[in-house]
């Protein structure tokens, strides 16, 4: 699966739920989305829900930014690096990324990083359209 086939499917999953919940507030939507209540309520918006299994080790783990507004990638390439071709990367260069390397791509690696699963990250860039907060992340058609 491609970074753009997982960034189409995942705006879909969320539509579904964000169309489920339009009778909530802002508020309201972001704690829906906390860990414990998705892995109830939401079982196939990820596969890690099916352990019981968080993608980062916080206590409080929030879904509604699966994915964060600071991660850019390009399927065909965003740059070389020496010999090897970039396909994501952290636009902030968050402190707690890291890189997968291989011999001849470099890909992000968000794992050490929680922005965008904070409470209060995801209410100061909220909105109910999740492709708008994502719109610098896929590149441009």
């Amino acid at each position: 699966m491609t970074y753009n086939d997982w960034f189409e499917a995942h705006a879909a999953k969320h539509r579904v739920i964000m169309d489920k919940l339009s009778h909530l507030r802002d508020d309201e939507v972001i704690k829906y989305f906390r860990f414990e209540n998705m892995v109830i309520h939401e079982s196939d918006f990820c596969p890690l829900y099916a352990e019981n299994k968080k993608c980062h080790d916080v206590a409080k783990l929030n879904c509604y930014l699966c994915a964060c507004p600071h991660f850019r990638f390009n399927d065909e390439g965003i740059d070389k690096v020496k010999d090897k071709t970039r396909y994501s990367l952290c636009s902030i260069d968050s402190k707690d990324g890291a890189r997968y390397e291989n011999d001849n791509a470099i890909h992000q690696n968000c794992a050490g990083c929680t922005v965008p699963h904070d409470e209060k990250f995801i209410a100061k860039v909220f909105d109910s359209d999740w492709s708008s907060i994502m719109k610098k992340s896929p590149p441009k058609r």
